[in-house]
């Protein structure tokens, strides 16, 4: 079955900054050779996450503040006391939601939902830029 890898970087803030990349996914399909399969995205690094939402302000700030419930910022974290970076909440952040997901994909379109976006999620404590990595599989 034939592979096709692909990736972008993308600026972020931190701090629980959400980016909506569905448009950067669905152009690395139509860019393809392949028609229909699985694109596995995901994210290079242990402080950041991906996932689907709605992305609606509403939706988001929903999403962050649940995060915040969560995983709060202001917690103390073994991680903090051993490296002192202050961003333990960030690796627990991202490994509760995942650092990667499968979307099929048919006649090069995304199988998503009508308000189903992909959302990049950075919750390190400094802005960054993020690799994300593509990989196709199908016909």
């Amino acid at each position: 079955m034939p592979v096709e890898a692909a990736g972008f970087n993308l600026r972020m803030q931190g701090f629980g900054d959400i980016a909506d990349i569905t448009v950067q996914v669905l152009d690395a399909v139509r860019n393809s050779k392949l028609g229909s399969g699985i694109v596995n995205v995901s994210i290079a690094g242990s402080t950041a996450a991906i996932t689907t939402i709605e992305y609606e302000s509403g939706v988001v700030r929903d999403l962050q503040e649940a995060i915040e419930r969560i995983a709060p910022q202001g917690m103390s974290y073994h991680h903090d006391a051993r490296w002192g970076d202050g961003n333990g909440f960030a690796h627990v952040r991202a490994a509760l939601i995942g650092a990667s997901l499968s979307v099929p994909f048919t006649d090069k379109r995304l199988g998503l939902g009508t308000w189903q976006q992909i959302v990049l999620l950075d919750f390190d404590n400094r802005s960054r830029s993020r690799q994300v990595n593509l990989q196709l599989v199908g016909e």
